[in-house]
This record gives structure tokens, C-alpha cells and sequence, in this order.
């Protein structure tokens, strides 16, 4: 149940919760996004947009601007999924060198905890 001390402070903890949420990048992303589409449902209107050839002209006119863009910074595109793809490869070559290392460790524990008499009497088969 809601007190009348937590009434009292409501405002002044709503403003501090804004505040630390605005902080952080992806919350304030998201916050723009959110105003944005408000506003840009505020301004076309529900019925510009459930209009079908109206869809089909913004979704044929973005793909235009998408192919444009692809192609003017096509090298600029493949340099960079080059680069991640070869700082992917490191990444992975490593993690598996650490594991290498892990399994290396465990087998020399397991050998060294085996007791001396097993250790010289092999198990007949």
C-alpha cells in the first residue's frame, strides 16, 4: 500500500528516477525514439499510414536511399565487416588457446592427485 510519506516524495523521486534514466545511452535512445514516433504518428496521421500505396511509396522510396547509401560507402562498408570479422576470428582463436591452457591445467591436477600405488600397479584389463 501506497503511504502518505510515499505521496509526499513522489515528484521529488520521479524527477531523480528521470534523471538517472536519461544518464545512461540506451535509455535516452530509447526515450528519443519513443518521442519521435509520437511525434511522427502525431504529424502523418493513423490514416496517411494505413493508406496501402502510401506504404508501398515510403517503403520503395527508403529502399532507393538504402541502395544509395550501400553503394556510395560500399568500401567504407567492406573494410569495416572485414575488420570485425578478423577481430571476430582473433577473439575466438584466443578463447581457444585459454582453453587449451584450462584443459592442460586440469589433466596435470587430475595426474598428480592419483595415489602412488595406482600410479604403478596399471589396471589389468
Amino acid at each position: 500500500m501506497i503511504t502518505d510519506e510515499m505521496l509526499k516524495n513522489m515528484p521529488h523521486m520521479m524527477m531523480n528516477g528521470a534523471s538517472q534514466v536519461m544518464k545512461k545511452p540506451l535509455s535516452s535512445g530509447a526515450m528519443m525514439a519513443g518521442a519521435g514516433f509520437a511525434a511522427g504518428k502525431g504529424l502523418l496521421g493513423g490514416a496517411l499510414l494505413r493508406n496501402p500505396l502510401t506504404l508501398l511509396a515510403v517503403g520503395a522510396a527508403g529502399g532507393v536511399i538504402a541502395g544509395f547509401l550501400l553503394f556510395k560507402y560500399q568500401k567504407e562498408i567492406v573494410d569495416g565487416l572485414s575488420k570485425a570479422s578478423g577481430m571476430g576470428r582473433d577473439f575466438a582463436l584466443q578463447q581457444k588457446e585459454n582453453l587449451a591452457d584450462l584443459m592442460a591445467e586440469a589433466e596435470e591436477k587430475i595426474e598428480g592427485v592419483r595415489p602412488p600405488a595406482a600410479a604403478d600397479n596399471p589396471p589389468a584389463a
